[in-house]
């Protein structure tokens, strides 16, 4: 397959990936409230887990390209996680920032080690 059909795949997951994010954002917010950012961390270990069980079941370049670096890479953010985090050191929260910081990255990388292994 050519570079330019990756690219189309990449492109294809990235467009459902933002839209997703953009969704599932806006729910969790919803039902959770805006005091912690918990609209980003589902995202977030919602993307982590799904590139691990991609990677751990060796999926391939192109299923990669549509759903890893695409959908996955859409999907999580990690501009928007640090810039929640300011926003709550901003606010005073700091433990809530200290949480938010350590549990993001410990959580996203359980996530994605266990599905690893899982699919693996």
């Amino acid at each position: 397959m050519t570079t330019f059909v990756v690219v189309l795949l990449v492109l294809a997951g990235g467009a459902v990936g933002a839209s997703l994010r953009y969704v599932l954002d806006g729910y969790v917010k919803a039902a959770a409230g805006k005091s912690m950012p918990w609209g980003t961390l589902a995202v977030n270990l919602l993307g982590a887990g799904a590139l691990g069980a991609l990677h751990g079941a060796g999926t391939g370049t192109y299923v990669e390209a549509l759903m890893g670096t695409g959908l996955c890479g859409a999907l999580t953010t990690f501009s928007t996680f640090e810039l929640d985090t300011v926003h709550l050191i901003q606010d005073g929260a700091y433990t809530r920032a200290a949480v938010n910081a350590a549990g993001s990255l410990l959580l996203g990388f359980a996530a994605f080690t266990a599905l690893h292994a899982a699919f693996a």
